[in-house]
């Protein structure tokens, strides 16, 4: 069985990369830098708890989170990469990429949603369209969160039984037990084809998503430049004399009921016990 990392290590190390990570995004806003960094990977790999652990203190003025719907019949007819195009950061913003482009060497090759003559042609155009964004300025990273089977399985049957949960298992999820070796397949041929210099691939392993958290995260920030930036400071002013302003009634307003004053009447009728 795999070790886990031990929950107090965990959230304290979590804890303080976070903090860096606020620095680092100050430091993207003020130099006006550009970060894209993708997330790919099996399904159930914990790409998304990822996500939202770097991004759980990040201001979502500057840091996004793009994870587009099934293409539309007129995406379908543009150019591939012109859908995630419009999404791509400005200056001083960084754009977190919940699946990406590679949808197409991944899901659409495996599933068939798309030709071979598509298929062929984004491994041909990936690393060219990469290359100039890199060119560009954009600071471009490349994640592959890898899980084993039995792993991957164990989070489809937990999903399964928790109905918090339950939305994150789609019937493409469920395929990709019956269909491992061809999505295995398909990620070396990716890698083959789109894991160049400029932008290569990082794997993750993340049977233990705690330590894969650590791990992306503290790699991200050693990949961005980033420097401590002096943050300016900030004087709460005094609040000034009342001016004679009168509140409204309450009773003229709508309220939410006080649910919570509700609950914390019952528990204190309950005692200790309750």
């Amino acid at each position: 069985m795999t070790r886990r990392m031990p929950k107090a290590l965990y959230e304290r190390e979590l804890r303080a990369l976070q903090a860096q990570l606020v620095d680092m995004q100050a430091w993207v806003q003020q130099t006006g830098a550009r970060v894209v960094v993708i997330f790919e990977g099996r399904d159930a790999a914990g790409k998304g708890s990822a996500i939202k652990r770097v991004s759980e203190y990040l201001n979502p003025r500057v840091t996004r989170i793009v994870a587009l719907p099934t293409p539309s019949e007129r995406d379908k007819t543009r150019w591939y990469f012109q859908r995630y195009v419009p999404h791509l950061p400005a200056a001083g913003e960084m754009v977190l990429m919940d699946r990406s482009w590679y949808n197409r060497a991944g899901v659409e090759r495996v599933m068939g949603y798309c030709t071979n003559e598509e298929y062929q042609r984004f491994l041909r155009q990936a690393p060219i369209f990469e290359r100039m964004l890199v060119e560009d300025g954009i600071i471009l990273l490349k994640y592959w969160f890898s899980v084993s089977d039995v792993v991957q399985e164990e989070r489809f049957r937990s999903r399964l039984e928790d109905p918090m949960r339950r939305w994150k298992l789609s019937p493409n999820d469920v395929m990709s037990i019956t269909k491992w070796e061809d999505y295995s397949r398909a990620k070396d041929t990716m890698f083959v084809h789109t894991d160049i210099a400029e932008a290569p691939w990082y794997e993750v392993e993340s049977d233990d998503k705690r330590a894969s958290r650590i791990n992306m995260i503290s790699h991200l920030l050693s990949k961005v430049p980033w420097e401590p930036v002096v943050w300016e400071p900030i004087v709460i002013p005094r609040r000034p004399p009342a001016g004679g302003y009168e509140r409204p009634p309450r009773a003229w307003t709508n309220s939410v009921p006080d649910v919570a004053a509700e609950l914390m009447r019952r528990h204190a009728g309950g005692g200790a016990g309750g």
